[in-house]
């Protein structure tokens, strides 16, 4: 490798020139690069190799019955049912403390309004993105696609 070499060598083309994807001046550069420097010719030989690995292998598409993530059984839909009632609920009550604690507290103006933009903040944007899921859930052409 030339030691004394003024501008350092983009090793992001190396991709590029194996994937076909360079113009003929950048495809150029690289030729000559990995001319001159047997590290860079190390490199790419290791990139190919990990390249054609990646496409030989061939993965295992799961069973249909592990497609679905759904509850099956019937306890199984109750208790996740329960589940998220018994987190929301939570979550509100920790809400409504917060924010009568933030209310009744002594402190300053500014000390309420930051633990309000803290609070309703995050809830403002979950319940946007709430209010999207819901609508768009409606009309989803895709909801019941199954494999």
């Amino acid at each position: 490798m030339n030691e004394y070499r003024k501008t350092p060598f983009d090793e992001s083309l190396f991709s590029g020139y194996l994937d076909g994807e360079l113009t003929q001046a950048e495809e150029q550069k690289v030729r000559l690069h990995l001319e001159d420097d047997p590290e860079a010719r190390a490199l790419v030989a290791e990139l190919r190799a990990i390249r054609q690995a990646a496409r030989s292998t061939r993965l295992a598409a799961p069973a249909d019955e592990e497609w679905r993530e759904a509850p099956r059984s019937g306890a199984s839909r109750f208790l996740r049912r329960s589940g998220w009632l018994l987190a929301i609920g939570w979550a509100v009550a920790v809400l409504g403390f917060a924010l009568w604690g933030a209310a009744t507290s002594p402190e300053s103006w500014w000390e309420r309004a930051l633990v309000a933009g803290a609070v309703g903040g995050p809830l403002l944007l979950f319940s946007s993105v709430l209010l999207d899921r819901l609508k768009v859930m409606k009309t989803d052409r895709y909801g019941r696609v199954r494999r």
